[in-house]
């Protein structure tokens, strides 16, 4: 029992995850029917698939905040995660975009879904374009850097490390971003500039926020065993949600193709979002990302392939599959890369120890020779 309490149990980590599905999915049996039931088994599936490369990435972050606040962002963050990302922040969307009072888009939402959804249908090119720029910087971050000794695709990877500014991320995203703005399909080039130029911005804030803070703290961002607390911490934890909020945009959209029911779609992506903060607690925990060393590449591949798709949705549609199947993929090949070399210096040092072990009992018969020899004399 005293082990299923540990703060690394399975058991614990899971415990309030497992508690509110079962919740949940009773509640919406009982009050919606088995159909509801069904179609919200589906979201939580939908938004845990699209969501674990999210989770890669936030056990990445979560790892350099202390406890206190880590428990904040299971508590407070969960919170903001189902109500604030996936219920209020699309009704703010919709009642910015579409010029209508906050209680006539909650009204549309609850009374008039499928207009809801058009509406937010008709927010789409600027989601896609704050979310995929913002999400374009973030695998620009990680693959622009010289700071990491593991390389997954060397081919790659090698050739994107040689450009360390910290304004390459930037200006990279800000190309592609005009370079779609260009292309002749798109009907909305100016939001695409104009929404993309923000995501972009917003991260350069957030993330220049964090090293700033940390440098006055006199904490260096490599050292991973000091911890973030106070101000870092909350500009971590602010981090956190927004890139959540990236990565939920195409999800809550794609779950009106699945059902138009706002209860529902909360309650379905909701459970899904308490599991990937399960996740992201469980790989920090029991360090998943150190055992798999190519995980966090895989997570990033995919995060670039999201942004990709999530540019491209406002042109031309993309089925919701697509997504999900590619960050399987790829997330999938990562893990398997790193089992592989996993295997590989387990049987390296297991011949090194063998050879040692060999060593030392040569040593040993030497030893033994000698002291013979010596007594005889």
């Amino acid at each position: 029992m005293k082990n299923l309490l540990h703060s690394h149990s399975a058991f614990r980590i899971f415990g309030f995850s497992i508690i509110a599905t079962i919740a949940t999915l009773i509640g919406v049996a009982v009050g919606l029917g088995w159909n509801a039931l069904f179609v919200t088994v589906i979201l939580m599936i939908v938004e845990l698939t699209f969501s674990f490369d999210n989770a890669i990435i936030n056990a990445k972050i979560l790892d350099r905040m202390s406890k206190k606040w880590q428990m904040i962002f299971l508590t407070v963050g969960i919170f903001i995660a189902i109500f604030g990302m996936r219920v209020v922040f699309p009704i703010l969307i919709v009642s910015i975009t579409a010029g209508l009072g906050w209680q006539t888009v909650l009204d549309l939402a609850l009374n008039n879904p499928e207009k809801y959804a058009h509406y937010l249908e008709d927010a789409h090119p600027t989601i896609s374009a704050f979310g995929g720029a913002f999400l374009l910087m973030l695998a620009f971050h990680f693959f622009f850097s010289d700071e990491r000794d593991t390389m997954w695709v060397k081919s790659i990877e090698r050739h994107l490390s040689k450009l360390t500014h910290w304004a390459w991320p930037a200006i990279v995203t800000t190309i592609m971003l005009f370079g779609f703005a260009l292309l002749p399909i798109n009907s909305h080039a100016r939001t695409t500039f104009l929404a993309g130029g923000f995501g972009t911005l917003t991260y350069l804030a957030i993330h220049g926020a964090i090293r700033f803070i940390e440098k006055y703290q006199g904490v260096e961002a490599k050292n991973s065993a000091v911890k973030q607390v106070g101000l870092a911490a909350f500009m971590s934890f602010l981090y956190l949600e927004i890139l959540d909020a990236s990565f939920s945009f195409d999800g809550v959209i794609g779950a009106f193709a699945i059902t138009s029911n706002v209860v529902l779609i909360a309650a379905g992506l909701g459970i899904g979002a308490i599991w990937v903060r399960s996740m992201t607690i469980f790989m920090v925990r029991r360090g998943t990302l150190n055992n798999f060393i190519y995980l966090e590449h895989g997570a990033h591949y995919t995060v670039f392939v999201l942004a990709i798709i999530m540019l491209t949705s406002a042109l031309l549609h993309i089925p919701e599959l697509v997504p999900g199947l590619a960050g399987i993929g790829i997330i999938g090949a990562s893990i398997a890369a790193s089992i592989r070399v996993r295997k590989k210096l387990d049987e390296a040092e297991k011949e090194k120890k063998e050879a040692v072990s060999t060593a030392h009992a040569k040593q040993k018969v030497t030893k033994k020779r000698a002291a013979k020899k010596r007594s005889k004399a």
